[in-house]
């Protein structure tokens, strides 16, 4: 049986409702998809149709009609385009909903609309840095890695949100080896690809340049790629940076496993801005969202773009698609 895409409100007060409509309209006939969130809320962002439903099978029934809502009632109709941290606790409350409808099996993925860190801490007790370490901690999971898919690139960085000066230090052996283990079963098991080919960029300046530059390469990151290979992984690298993301060059891997954030991102976004989707590996979930934030400054204007929601929200289908052989609960 198919099951839908339980999808968050998000930030009300910005762009999430709103491309959510749109993104009803493009994928009415396609993917099933269903928005907890304030159905006045939804109402006053978008026009199309809404349908109250009670719970996450009723989506199928009025996808093609209605764009399904399960309505979680909010503090207070959003300021559109401006913080407002009194939706927090709501706000939060619909990533939950999202994940127990998916870990009991009533939904088969989650896609998340864009939050606001600060309206989160401000108005929920918010501690987490974002909602990849919040899902993680709602999975029970300790590890879990961001992975930016666009139609041209996929690119993983092993670190993320911290100062460039931190990275080294950061860059452990067992994060390197976990984040690479866990990118490699998640292309087998939720993108389809039995042999992964992983291409892993180096930290220095030319992969180092036998050590002219650096030897983090040399010491570290390449004794462990041989160690990994010998377990089965196709691992390309130490590999530089600067010529991976070339057209040729990226026909060769199905992966790009980076050391830093812009390492990883800087490409992608380049690439292709609009499209690109934030999917998160190693949760007990599967878990997408449009790579980009609540666009305060945009909101209600009828300008947003909603590609990268589609995208998610058509990955989180695909990637649920792809794992059924793999998950007895599809059974």
């Amino acid at each position: 049986m198919t099951r839908p895409v339980a999808l968050t409100s998000g930030d009300p007060c910005g762009v999430g409702l709103e491309i959510t409509g749109l993104a009803w309209k493009n994928l009415r006939h396609k993917t099933p998809f269903f928005l907890i969130a304030d159905i006045d809320h939804v109402a006053h962002a978008t026009d199309v149709p809404v349908q109250n439903i009670t719970k996450p099978s009723d989506a199928l029934k009025v996808f093609s009609e209605a764009l399904p809502v399960i309505h979680l009632p909010f503090s207070n109709m959003p300021t559109v385009g401006k913080a407002q941290p009194d939706n927090a606790k709501h706000i939060i409350q619909s990533i939950e909903m999202a994940v127990k409808y998916t870990q009991s099996g009533d939904a088969s993925a989650i896609c998340t609309n864009p939050i606001n860190k600060k309206v989160l801490k401000d108005g929920g007790d918010f501690t987490y840095p974002g909602h990849t370490e919040f899902l993680a901690h709602l999975g029970g999971v300790k590890t879990s890695v961001m992975m930016l898919c666009a139609p041209e690139l996929r690119t993983v960085p092993v670190t993320i949100h911290i100062a460039l000066t931190d990275v080294p230090s950061a860059l452990t052996d067992d994060l390197i080896e976990e984040t690479l283990l866990i990118t490699n079963n998640a292309l087998q098991q939720d993108f389809g690809i039995s042999e992964p080919v992983i291409a892993v960029a180096g930290l220095n300046p030319h992969a180092g340049e036998g050590g002219t530059m650096g030897f983090e390469e040399i010491d570290r990151i390449a004794p462990l790629l041989d160690r990994l290979r010998s377990q089965g992984l196709t691992l390309l690298g130490p590999m530089p940076a600067d010529t991976m993301f070339h057209a040729s060059a990226r026909e060769k891997y199905d992966v790009a496993v980076c050391m830093y954030h812009d390492q990883a991102l800087i490409p992608l976004k380049t690439l292709n801005f609009s499209a690109g989707v934030n999917t998160t590996l190693g949760l007990p979930f599967i878990r997408t969202s449009p790579d980009h934030g609540t666009a305060f400054d945009i909101a209600g204007k009828g300008i947003a773009d909603p590609t990268s929601l589609i995208e998610a929200i058509k990955e989180a289908g695909q990637m649920a698609q792809n794992r059924a052989p793999h998950d007895k609960s599809f059974s």
